[in-house]
């Protein structure tokens, strides 16, 4: 179980992993969006947040992504941004 959580914490995602993943994510959905610079913008602005061994980011104190053992997944609701 520590060497789960140790885990964890070493590969917590970075704000930068967070931030390129949704620039990513946001293109796919969208190839306007992604063509205006959209995803930048959404990820200039969101407000990345560590849990130690998560970590997640914000845009107006809705969660955008969330980011576990390496990996960040943007969520769904927030096409919107």
């Amino acid at each position: 179980m520590a060497v789960l959580v140790a885990a964890a914490a070493l590969l917590n995602p970075s704000a930068e992993r967070h931030r390129s993943q949704i620039q990513k994510t946001l293109a796919e959905r969208s190839p306007l969006a992604g063509a205006l610079g959209l995803g930048a913008l959404a990820a200039f602005v969101s407000n990345y947040h560590s849990l130690g061994v998560a970590s997640y980011t914000s845009i107006r104190g809705r969660t955008v992504s969330v980011g576990f053992m390496g990996m960040v997944f943007v969520l769904d609701s927030h096409q919107d941004l």
